[in-house]
């Protein structure tokens, strides 16, 4: 479910953001200025960010020129939201790196529009980085692992387990294949060593854990 962040200072905008996004399944923060929005993102990273251009501490076209510089934001997709009209203003935002804007007044349903294209374009542009299942994601360039969005601390094995187990997810692997690609064609170990990585695997990713399944004498499935 996506995460996103709303910075606007007028209430009534807000809210009338935050109950459209809701509606429509996905998760909402709130920020009515830029300090707030900034303490946020330094500890977790949304999926969008709805950005008003005009803010009481700070101007949404500064906040998108600052965030681009950031290795963690600079991929985050934002759509500017904003009063003004001109095709200048329009232009410079999506020069400092917005993806797209939208114009006061706005309808519901246009704002939800431009929220799922944007999503769906970055989502594409991205799906070689992600590996997601449920609430699992592999960041392939960082190599890293969180679930429900909090960092999942795995050995090298544990996490190239993973990666094969989610992308052949709903199908069988058999350990013999599994054991190839982990451990190599050339590893002399025993095949427990295969079973004690599967139990701590599901022991780190908790509750997701019970979606890898053990088919009995023939291997495990991730579903």
């Amino acid at each position: 479910m996506a995460l996103i962040y709303i910075v606007e200072d007028d209430q009534n905008i807000r809210e009338i953001q935050r109950f459209a996004l809701q509606n429509s399944g996905y998760r909402v923060e709130e920020f009515e200025c830029a300090k707030d929005f900034y303490k946020r993102i330094a500890t977790k990273i949304p999926s969008l960010i709805l950005l008003d251009i005009m803010l009481p501490d700070e101007d949404g076209l500064t906040i998108v020129k600052k965030i681009r510089s950031m290795p963690d934001m600079k991929k985050v997709p934002v759509i500017m939201v904003t009063a003004k009209t001109t095709e200048i203003d329009k232009v410079k935002g999506l020069d400092l790196g917005a993806d797209d804007y939208i114009t006061k007044p706005f309808g519901v349903m246009e704002l939800i529009s431009r929220v799922k294209a944007v999503l769906r374009r970055t989502s594409e542009m991205n799906e070689d980085k992600y590996l997601t299942l449920g609430p699992v994601v592999i960041d392939s360039e960082k190599h890293m692992v969180t679930v429900e969005d909090e960092v999942c601390e795995l050995t090298y094995k544990e996490y190239e387990l993973l990666k094969l187990l989610m992308v052949n997810a709903g199908i069988v692997m058999t350990r013999d294949v599994i054991m190839e690609r982990v451990w190599g064609v050339d590893f002399e170990g025993e095949s427990r060593t295969l079973d004690m990585h599967i139990k701590t695997l599901r022991h780190k990713l908790k509750d997701a854990g019970n979606r890898i399944k053990t088919v009995r004498n023939v291997g495990y499935i991730m579903e």
